[in-house]
């Protein structure tokens, strides 16, 4: 190879895919020696010299166009004040997650030893040829007016500060909707803010920027009224000072106000206060954890307001998520030199305009919300839409082009806008999904195996996180010493030894002899069985007094299936059970089956398995993209295995025209759309990968999950048992509290999803 070409290898390597080499983890192979001569020495001199002829270069050649520093000295963070920077550095790391996992934006948390204005200017200053932006956080006022300010102005690169610009952008587009909704004028509104730190006085400067006039806002920090007569406030305070006369305190300014601003701290407002106010109030408290004033008071106080806090377990959350990952999204995809007024009111029309749009199912579904839409309780998108980075990004970078601080430009929005959708891949946001569908309506669920440690656990974290209510099972006495031991807090949490004896004993006893005389079963034998944690678990989901089953940690399989299968029985319309599992990908979710339960299907069989998963998975807001695999791809290899697929195929095609599913193929064609496209262009599937993989018996799936989990990083989720008529689910032996918790999520979706088919059918009583 001679020297140029080795040189542009060099370039390329550097340049091709994302630039630069790192996120977290390496971004470029590194496998071979070569890969570290390219990678290093001699390789790196040529995108150095590149870079040093063309400075720009460096974002074609390293990572500094997709990296973001969180800086802070932590004199003021979240609700807890002047910690220090070694104490804000988890605040910070938090940043960073959430930067990626919204915006794929990579980040480097900076915790300065620095609280002067000049030192902490000086070293943020040098920093300027490492990152892309600058994230400022969690610095108290006035002192981070001043350095944001000397920053943007002495930076050649996009600088916020977020606790103030943040929170200013969330609520501007709610307050644009909110008037909108009530029928009110920005320009004719009169607001009282509570609160002057840095987030106050930002929000108040861009409620100017949409239109408030400033003789109709009053601001109040903790000493009272801002008025031209205090002698303790600064320069940017007194912006905000009024003229009026007519007022001594907050409840005097509420009077026949539009709207309220709360930015200060909990329960400093009152019902009387909210009655007081004009027809149709707009309130935004604001203060974390506890609102200015509460929201249920609030809204029985005037059924004519639109609220909101910045909680999540409530309508109208002013959350910041909305906002920073995609306003540095779009400003570094075109190079942009600062953010500035125009790019923030990009943001706020952009985040006001996506909440009048229909809403996506998979939010009504993350929400458990049958049609959210636009209205009092929905002023602001939620911030599991996935929408908002294509939206908002594109609106911000389009301002930054127009406002003249863009060094790159984009032609093409309509692709831009599919490359920000694609940059969020699916990874884990399936489950955060499903989280927080779990957390809108908890299910009760019964633990067979609750005197271990692992369950005990993940029941304290769904009990706390609002997932589930844990009912456990086993023995009193060791349960409450593991309690006892591990400083659990479940004292109130019900716990059952069917071994003791119930007041459900005898019922449920007599119901597995009934159901079962005819299967070899006495009375006794029922009552002994009923004894067994699987059995009795069981029937309390089968009598309604729980909501779902979890086992299997400490049992194999069968054991825990069969109670369930003898119980509860399997579900109408439905022929056989089946095993599925969910597998977190960082191209996204993949759906197995069978994984667990049916060894080696027949034809008829693996179409009936087919058709269960391939519900299931829309169940999860999923389009499913169905592959049946083999070690053939259509007809390339003979076998009895490549035959029952390619069967099973031809009757899926017949008996179900609409789903999406071929086969026989191998599985690295189903996974990658490119290499099915070049080779099977005739294919169902083309276009896109396939997300559900059938395999044709159970030892291949079992194998292959297991491989994926081990060698590949994939998170398994499951073994998600279907087709039974009420939810129970069966825990891998020995699996983590984290797949505990997931399991117990995935229960509770299940739950609510059998509830709403319950409830569609007519009530019978059970004889």
């Amino acid at each position: 190879m001679n020297k140029p070409n080795r040189k542009q290898d060099a370039l390329n390597y550097h340049a091709q895919g994302r630039p630069g080499k790192i996120q977290v983890v390496p971004t470029k192979p590194t496998n071979s020696q070569r890969d570290l001569t390219m990678a290093y020495s001699p390789g790196v001199a040529e995108p150095c010299l590149r870079i040093a002829d063309n400075t720009e270069d460096v974002y074609k050649y390293t990572a500094k166009g997709n990296l973001v520093a969180v800086i802070s000295n932590g004199t003021a963070v979240l609700g807890l004040g002047n910690i220090g920077p070694e104490a804000s550095k988890p605040v910070m790391e938090g940043k960073g997650l959430l930067f990626k996992i919204y915006a794929d934006i990579d980040v480097f948390d900076l915790e300065l030893n620095a609280k002067n204005v000049d030192e902490f200017v000086t070293i943020v200053k040098a920093l300027e040829p490492t990152f892309g932006g600058v994230n400022l956080e969690d610095i108290s006022a006035p002192t981070c007016f001043e350095i944001e300010t000397r920053l943007k102005a002495e930076m050649n690169i996009p600088v916020m500060h977020d606790d103030q610009h943040g929170t200013a952008i969330i609520s501007g587009a709610a307050l644009i909707n909110a008037c909108e909704i009530q029928g009110k004028k920005l320009d004719k509104i009169k607001m009282v803010v509570n609160g002057a730190g840095a987030a106050a006085i930002s929000c108040s400067k861009m409620y100017l920027s949409l239109g408030v006039q400033k003789e109709n806002l009053v601001m109040f920090d903790i000493n009272g009224l801002l008025t031209p007569e205090r002698t303790d406030l600064d320069d940017i305070r007194l912006e905000f000072a009024t003229q009026r006369k007519d007022i001594s305190s907050l409840a005097d300014a509420m009077k026949g106000a539009d709207v309220f601003i709360g930015l200060s701290a909990g329960n400093v407002v009152t019902a009387d206060m909210l009655k007081s106010m004009a027809k149709n109030p707009i309130v935004f408290a604001m203060a974390n954890p506890v609102p200015e004033i509460d929201y249920d008071t609030a809204t029985a106080a005037r059924k004519d307001i639109i609220m909101a806090t910045g909680r999540s377990d409530y309508p109208n959350q002013v959350n910041n998520v909305l906002g920073f990952p995609y306003i540095f999204r779009g400003a570094l995809d075109v190079r942009a030199t600062a953010i500035n007024e125009e790019m923030k009111i990009a943001a706020v029309n952009a985040i006001a305009a996506l909440a009048k749009k229909p809403v996506p199912e998979e939010v009504n579904l993350a929400y458990n919300i049958t049609n959210l839409k636009f209205g009092r309780d929905y002023i602001i998108p939620k911030p599991m839409d996935l929408r908002l980075i294509s939206e908002v990004s594109s609106a911000v970078a389009k301002a930054a082009i127009e406002s003249g601080v863009a060094r790159k430009t984009i032609t093409d929005w309509n692709a831009y806008g599919e490359e920000l959708r694609n940059r969020l891949g699916g990874n884990d946001k399936l489950l955060r999904n499903l989280t927080s569908k779990a957390k809108q309506d908890p299910k009760r669920v019964v633990f067979a195996e609750a005197d271990t440690y692992k369950i005990l656990r993940a029941a304290q974290i769904v009990k706390d996180e609002g997932i589930a209510t844990p009912i456990l099972l086993g023995n009193v006495q060791r349960i409450k010493a593991i309690m006892r031991e591990n400083d659990l807090d479940l004292d109130d949490v019900q716990i059952i030894d069917p071994k003791e004896g119930t007041e459900k004993f005898e019922d449920y006893a007599q119901f597995l002899y009934k159901k079962r005389q005819r299967r070899g079963i006495t009375l006794l034998e029922a009552r002994k069985m009923m004894a067994d944690r699987n059995y009795y678990g069981a029937c309390m989901v089968e009598f309604g007094e729980a909501d779902a089953l979890i086992s299997g940690l400490t049992k194999n399989y069968v054991t825990t299936v069969k109670p369930a299968l003898q119980i509860i029985g399997i579900e109408e319309g439905v022929n056989r059970v089946a095993g599925m599992y969910l597998m977190i990908t960082p191209k996204g979710p993949v759906f197995f089956g069978d994984t667990t339960v049916n060894v080696d299907p027949s034809v008829e069989e693996l179409v009936d398995i087919t058709v269960l998963i391939e519900r299931t998975v829309k169940q999860f807001s999923v389009d499913p993209r169905v592959a049946i695999l083999s070690y053939s791809n259509f007809g390339s290899n003979e076998g009895e295995v490549p035959e029952k697929t390619r069967q099973t195929v031809k009757v899926l095609h017949e008996k179900y025209p609409n789903m999406v599913v071929d086969g026989d193929m191998q599985a690295n064609f189903a996974l990658n759309a490119d290499l099915l496209k070049d080779n099977f262009p005739f294919s169902t599937l083309n276009g896109k990968p396939a997300n559900t993989l059938i395999f044709p018996n159970l030892e291949s799936g079992n194998i292959a999950y297991k491989l994926l989990q081990e060698l590949g990083g994939a998170e398994a989720v499951g073994p998600i048992l279907l087709g039974l008529k009420k939810p129970v689910h069966v825990l891998q032996l020995g699996s983590s509290v984290r797949e505990i918790v997931n399991m117990i999520t995935i229960a509770v979706v299940d739950a609510q999803e059998k509830s709403k088919v319950q409830n569609a059918k007519p009530t019978s009583k059970r004889k």
